[in-house]
């Protein structure tokens, strides 16, 4: 078996396993590993008559592989990905290539590529989205570090990827952790979008009393439009589910508590480290945390009730609303994680394509969305746009939605319902279109306690006042 396959795989299991048998449904033979071996007799059986080894131990994959390796990680981030690392590196000769394709922090693999480096092997961080499924028929890739570290992979690569008219959703993003910080950013926005849809999914279930066939009714209404998108569409699934223990909608039965593995926290923190703001993202991130505290939130309920007024107006009209109010949020919620994506590429020296970005998010990953076309053309006709807001054409799609965002914002207020992402998303297109902002009350206010100084508007320079 010594050199026989073209590319291996540690960490067999649903991503890893099911990427290793797209790879293999392409034409490519894969050696998966796993120290379980469970994972590791699943994937023989799985694998029938596919060109695919699965072994034990790191030292039967190394062999198995022709040189130079190639060697892709799906492990859980954070110091599995440095044990894996450590256990593998000894066994690898200069020229061998490794693929971390987890959700490793990007500061992380420009750790782990700099390290690798300085031994001879090459190192790439690359992000994968699509879930199970992605995985198995074809994922949205986005791989970061050296060009010729991306050739060497991008015939399996671009094979295994979704594949939208023609177009691999799969492109070399840049140097260092550009991959590990797109597919980041990527999960920041999907967080967003989830919260968007999850305050929806409230208006209608405890603002309307809809039952979980009529929101499926009024989410697959949405997938058919404007809103067209993966999380939709999951959505439109989920409220079709029944369980099977109880005859209840499935989704009545789960628990209102939201767990997280940190991305869209970290990519609200490193908005922030840039200056970017992303209050869209940061308030999903905070009502994951929110959604955390059950105990208390049960104690509040009890001590301070929710006993605001029903809703006393016309169901259709609120739903009409609604339904313009989450495309125009979600519009707001791509405009900020790329502008985060233009402003960290050039802090990190990525040279990102935004164009490119919005192209291989068309398919396969849990972001994909019929706005992206829209967002790959304003890029296409203006790559150095700062937000793409400032595109005639999408600026107005948020503007004629405008009244119906306001419309469901204060609906949703009066009856006690919290919307704080839709909340966010209205607050953030106003401040971006407002010419002035009351930031000059903050400087004075700065100047005076602290002596900060401030800008004038009519001379330049910077000035301080003795207030007292």
């Amino acid at each position: 078996m010594n050199g026989k396959y073209e590319i291996g795989m540690i960490g067999l299991g649903v991503m890893g396993r099911n990427l290793v048998l797209n790879m293999a449904d392409h034409g490519f033979s894969v050696a998966g590993m796993d120290n379980v071996s469970s994972q590791v007799e699943a994937l023989q059986t799985e694998a029938g008559n596919r060109p695919v080894l699965a072994v034990a131990k790191p030292e039967e994959l190394v062999a198995a592989l022709r040189s130079p390796r190639a060697v892709m990680m799906l492990v859980p981030a954070g110091r599995v990905v440095d044990a894996v690392i450590g256990e593998l590196t000894p066994l690898l000769q200069p020229g061998d290539l490794i693929l971390d394709c987890g959700n490793s922090f990007y500061q992380d693999t420009d750790r782990r590529e700099k390290e690798l480096t300085d031994r001879g092997i090459l190192f790439m961080g690359v992000g994968i989205s699509g879930g199970e499924s992605g995985a198995r028929h074809g994922p949205s890739i986005m791989p970061g570090g050296k060009p010729e570290a991306y050739e060497r992979v991008r015939p399996v690569l671009e094979a295994a990827a979704a594949h939208v008219n023609g177009d691999p959703c799969v492109a070399y993003l840049g140097p260092g952790a550009a991959g590990h910080y797109v597919k980041m950013v990527h999960n920041g926005i999907e967080y967003a979008v989830m919260q968007l849809i999850a305050e929806a999914y409230d208006i209608m279930r405890r603002g309307l009393g809809m039952s979980a066939a009529e929101m499926h009714a009024v989410f697959g209404d949405w997938n058919e439009g404007d809103s067209a998108s993966y999380l939709v569409e999951i959505t439109t699934d989920i409220l079709a589910r029944t369980d099977d223990d109880t005859g209840n909608p499935l989704v009545d039965m789960i628990r209102d508590e939201a767990r997280q593995l940190g991305t869209g926290m970290w990519t609200s923190q490193d908005a922030m480290d840039l200056g970017v703001p992303v209050p869209t993202i940061d308030i999903a991130v905070a009502m994951r945390n929110l959604s955390a505290l059950a105990e208390e939130r049960r104690e509040a309920a009890a001590l301070l009730g929710r006993d605001g007024p029903t809703f006393g107006g016309d169901p259709k009209e609120l739903l009409a609303w609604l339904k313009e109010a989450f495309f125009a949020a979600a519009i707001v919620v791509y405009a900020q994680g790329m502008a985060q994506l233009k402003s960290a590429s050039a802090a990190h020296g990525y040279g990102l394509d935004l164009e490119a970005i919005a192209r291989i998010w068309r398919g396969g990953c849990i972001v994909r969305a019929a706005l992206l076309e829209d967002i790959r053309q304003a890029y296409r006709s203006r790559p150095d746009l700062p937000n793409i807001l400032l595109d005639p054409g999408i600026g107005a799609r948020v503007s004629d939605r405008l009244e119906s965002l306001k419309s469901v914002a204060v609906t949703a207020a009066g009856i006690d319902i919290p919307v704080p992402a839709l909340m966010a998303s209205l607050a953030y297109f106003e401040s971006y279109r407002s010419g002035r902002l009351p930031a000059n009350l903050l400087q004075a206010q700065r100047d005076y306690f602290g002596a900060h100084q401030y800008e004038r508007t009519d001379r330049e320079g910077s000035f301080h006042t003795e207030w007292t």
